[in-house]
């Protein structure tokens, strides 16, 4: 088989793909947040925006791409696997976030306090909270995805185009990121085989693939430049364009296993998602209240480095504890009969 795969039956490329979108979105994050709390923007910023077209286009494709594995699985078990499970780490890390963000401190006294708390906690399950929102918005494509493998592929393919297309904003983040992101992970598990089959030719063919991945960087930049990428059709090409090129970079980098740790970041990529806000809100307070970094940009980049390595030190240091429930699914929130053992975020 051409595609190399790790320890545990994981495919490289696909590791690799995963840790380069999950610091893509920790960057933009820990990026824009420097800069509002600066009052600037600094050099990371034009990255972040070059990379604005295909930064969750790419997160979304390649979430779909092992559907196929489990899409014919009865309900319970698919279920207890594509939607208990996230939901369990939403709850999880909802309560976390939530403590530190939603208490009202200003409330009339405790009661009154525990009232307003509640109602915001219920209402993070109508409008996803924060950063949170790719987590909630997974179960959902599950959900449709397996109502629609009946209904021909191309089909949904083109009516998923045309809701992209549309560019809704109803201010509802669950309509608004599903008609805009739902796409891409509809492709992602539609066309599996050839988004393999393309990661096995860049692997084979690394020359081409270089060349390609600097024409398409170039290209893409200009687009964002123009001020063109978010216009109907433009952001939905440059948006497929953007997540094979992250395949091709991702298949590159796995044919000599060139950045073990961006690799390691991919294979935990949910434990970041889950666990970055903390870490990168505490840096950035911590660095600007003492004045440690002036330059915006190198800051943005610190932060990010930090808020990717930390959540992956919390996991190694809690796998082994009572904590563990942070990152893996204990056996009571299951809906399915196992040996008892934890389940992994991913």
């Amino acid at each position: 088989m051409a595609l190399q795969a790790t320890t545990g039956a994981r495919v490289d490329w696909v590791d690799y793909a995963k840790g380069w979108c999950i610091v893509l979105v920790v960057m933009m994050h820990s990026t824009l947040g420097v800069g509002d709390a600066m009052g600037s923007e600094g050099w990371l910023h034009h990255f972040v925006e070059w990379a604005r077209p295909f930064r969750m286009p790419d997160f979304f494709l390649v979430a779909g791409l092992f559907l196929h594995r489990t899409i014919d699985r009865d309900w319970r078990s698919y279920g207890d696997r594509k939607v208990v499970h996230f939901l369990y780490f939403y709850t999880v890390w909802l309560l976390i976030q939530a403590v530190l963000k939603l208490w009202p401190h200003d409330a009339a006294g405790f009661g009154d306090a525990l009232t307003l708390f509640g109602g915001r906690l219920a209402w993070a399950y109508v409008e996803p909270f924060s950063t949170l929102w790719f987590i909630y918005l997974l179960p959902v494509f599950f959900i449709v995805t397996k109502l629609l493998r009946r209904v021909p592929v191309m089909l949904v393919l083109a009516a998923a185009a045309g809701l992209q297309m549309a560019r809704i904003h109803t201010g509802y983040t669950m309509v608004d990121e599903f008609t805009d992101r739902y796409v891409y992970f509809f492709a992602g598990y539609a066309f599996s085989a050839r988004f393999f089959a393309f990661a096995a030719w860049v692997r084979a063919k690394p020359a081409a693939g270089i060349a390609g991945l600097l024409v398409w960087g170039v290209s893409n930049g200009v687009v964002v430049v123009a001020g063109f990428s978010l216009l109907p059709g433009v952001s939905l090409l440059l948006g497929f364009a953007g997540a094979l090129a992250v395949i091709a970079f991702a298949a590159l980098l796995s044919r000599r296993d060139l950045l073990p740790p961006l690799r390691y970041a991919g294979a935990n990529s949910i434990v970041v998602y889950l666990a970055f806000f903390l870490p990168m809100a505490a840096t950035r307070v911590i660095f600007i209240k003492f004045g440690l970094v002036g330059d915006v940009g190198t800051l943005s980049l610190i932060v990010t480095a930090v808020a990717v390595v930390v959540p992956l030190l919390l996991h190694l240091a809690v796998r082994n504890t009572r904590a563990r429930f942070l990152f893996e699914r204990p056996q009571a929130f299951r809906l399915e009969r196992q040996p008892a053992r934890l389940l992994p975020a991913e």
